[in-house]
């Protein structure tokens, strides 16, 4: 009774201070699109991610309701820093859907101009941005005086407030009013005094570190079994694991025990007690604190967490071929920043084509025909075998006409070379361990795609090689080769190709600028290098979110300038969101589904190569 009670009163309580307006929220994945169109169209760095806010308490003064109901406390930290644009999951403050559209539109706006050297105050910073937005662009006038009116009528108002908290929001809602008439935030005169209520249409600054896709390889194992907690981006902060005391250490009088007949079974819970509903627990929890253990527990749940960054390693005991990198925070190229090893291929047996694959191959040996090279007559040639009569007509007619004609005058029969060299390069990260179906893993559909891709190749006569590559830090960029340029692809090169296993994480800048060197040894007039991937750049260290993109984007950009040509395919659903600013708009090719990497790959190969 007394639970159907509460949870009535928690219905109730929570129903009655509610002040948004479910039914016209708008929802970042619908106009996530038009928001990067708008960021990037006004100025925004195309290098920042598009990302959810953070979930965080915002301390502001709450209405009388709210705080019996225990709503409200929390708020979506919305901001920029140089790697993410964080803004909210879903918008429902207003009774209006266009309005809670126009919201995301101005937010995207004013991250454009905002700067990210700025370190004035908040207030300051973001009258400064609203200053720059409406003066650069004065069609957006309106949307923001809606904006502001809408914002202002749902804030508390100033006169039931102390009069240090009345003063500051007197000045938030003057510095909404009229951008940049605001030079500071009055004082607070009490430690107990609260401070301003959020502004929605304002940025704050966030430190985010973010570590998304970490994971061990027991929680990539079980990672379907996972619970998705709800309620947003979770703050976390990294703890040490505590030390465990193995065994039970007590010191006690003898007398003290009870005896046999004393004793008696009761159930009691205690705080150890393994948690069934872990993701439940979590939903209601402010941040969440994260350490590293042998414990599993963290399979069960999967949360979007803002993960700080661990100190970045000074130096590192590595050998193998040093590499650069590119730290875009500085603008420079780290010299033998990173240790590419030659790795060989583990229990690589010789094998024949695999007989489930043979009719795939043949029909790619057919598709890839057509661009093997083939004799061809060549008109208006200053010689050949034989007259040119169409070359012959014209010049007569041009000479009577008085006119000089230059050109051969006849057809010659030569035969037609594909002067290419073509580089494979697939991605072994751990992330292929995971299914795309109940038979097959990704990291079997890029087996099958390399065989069947090299059966295809072999016809149309261009020189390739195959290699792959996953990391583990800096130190270790592990490089497997599986065909080089100077082998043929047969029973042995099959063979390392199917004894490929998934390996740890993806530096993909140092695979590309050392895949570049082997490219740039060939005679070859034409070069390609073709990338094989399924997610973002990512490994252990501070090699992930923008620094990993950049990198890549700087290795890219190194090979176009040596006449390399990059190109991209991805099965990363989340891949249209950073390949245009890697490899460009005709750089990449993104598959919704892995299996169709098999048949794809051979025609975007003939779309990329053929003259």
């Amino acid at each position: 009774m007394e639970e159907w009670v509460g949870e009535a009163w928690h219905r109730f309580i929570t129903r009655r201070t509610a002040r948004d307006f479910p039914e016209q929220a708008v929802t970042l994945s619908e106009i996530q699109k038009t928001i990067g169109v708008v960021f990037r169209g006004l100025g925004g760095d195309p290098g920042i991610s598009l990302q959810t806010a953070v979930v965080r308490r915002h301390h502001a003064r709450r209405r009388f309701m709210e705080r019996i109901a225990g709503t409200r406390q929390h708020c979506d930290l919305c901001g920029l820093n140089d790697q993410h644009f964080r803004l909210p999951e879903r918008i429902a403050i207003f009774d209006s859907r266009s309005l809670n559209r126009d919201l995301y539109i101005w937010l995207a706006a004013l991250g454009a101009q905002a700067s990210l050297l700025e370190h004035q105050d908040w207030i300051v910073r973001n009258q400064q941005a609203s200053c720059r937005v409406l003066n650069a662009y004065p069609g957006l006038r309106p949307l923001y005086a809606r904006l502001r009116d809408a914002v202002i009528a749902t804030r508390i108002a100033p006169e039931s407030m102390p009069a240090d908290e009345a003063a500051q929001e007197y000045a938030v809602r003057q510095a909404l009013a009229d951008p940049g008439s605001v030079a500071a935030l009055p004082a607070l005169r009490s430690i107990r005094s609260k401070p301003p209520q959020p502004v929605p249409m304002w940025l704050y600054a966030i430190d985010d570190r973010a570590r998304a896709g970490r994971r061990s390889r027991h929680q990539s194992a079980q990672a379907g079994q996972s619970k998705t907690v709800k309620g947003g981006r979770k703050a976390t902060q990294q703890t040490d694991s505590p030390e465990r005391q193995h065994g039970l250490l007590m010191i006690f009088r003898a007398e003290s025990l009870l005896s046999w007949a004393e004793m008696v079974r009761v159930n009691r819970s205690v705080d150890d007690t393994p948690d069934d509903d872990a993701a439940r627990a979590a939903e209601g929890m402010e941040s969440l604190d994260i350490t590293q253990d042998d414990d599993r527990l963290a399979s069960r749940i999967r949360a979007d967490l803002d993960v700080p960054q661990s100190q970045e390693e000074t130096s590192v005991e590595a050998a193998g071929l040093p590499l650069p990198e590119w730290d875009y925070r500085s603008r420079t190229l780290r010299a033998d920043y990173c240790w590419l090893q030659h790795v060989p291929i583990q229990d690589a047996a010789p094998i024949k084509l695999p007989q489930h694959l043979r009719p795939h191959a043949r029909r790619i040996r057919a598709q890839l025909a057509s661009l093997a090279p083939i004799r061809r007559w060549t008109r208006a040639q200053p010689d050949g075998s034989e007259p040119d009569l169409d070359a012959w007509i014209h010049a007569e007619a041009d000479r009577c006409a008085g006119m000089m004609r230059d050109g051969g005058l006849y057809l010659a029969h030569r035969q037609q070379e594909r002067d290419l060299a073509c580089l494979v390069l697939a991605d072994l990260s751990l992330s292929t361990d995971a299914s795309v179906s109940d038979h097959a893993k990704v990291i079997d559909v890029i087996r099958d795609s390399l065989m069947i891709f090299a059966e295809g190749l072999k016809e149309t006569g261009d020189r390739f090689a195959m290699y792959g590559f996953s990391s583990l830090r800096r130190a270790q960029v592990h490089f497997h080769e599986l065909k080089s340029f100077a082998r043929p692809f047969d029973d042995a090169a099959r063979g390392r190709v199917q004894a490929i296993r998934p390996g740890d994480y993806t530096r993909l800048g140092a695979a590309v600028r050392y895949s570049t060197r082997l490219l740039a040894r060939e005679p070859n007039r034409q070069k390609v290098l073709l990338i094989l991937s399924d997610g973002k750049p990512h490994d252990l260290d501070l090699y992930e979110g923008r620094y990993g993109i950049e990198d890549t984007r700087q290795s890219i950009l190194e090979a176009r300038r040596q006449g390399i040509k990059p190109f991209c395919v991805t099965i990363d659903h989340e891949g249209a969101d950073y390949l245009p600013h890697l490899f460009g708009t005709q750089g990449f090719a993104l598959l919704s589904k892995p299996e169709h990497l098999t048949t794809r790959l051979a025609a975007l190969y003939g779309q990329l190569t053929r003259d």
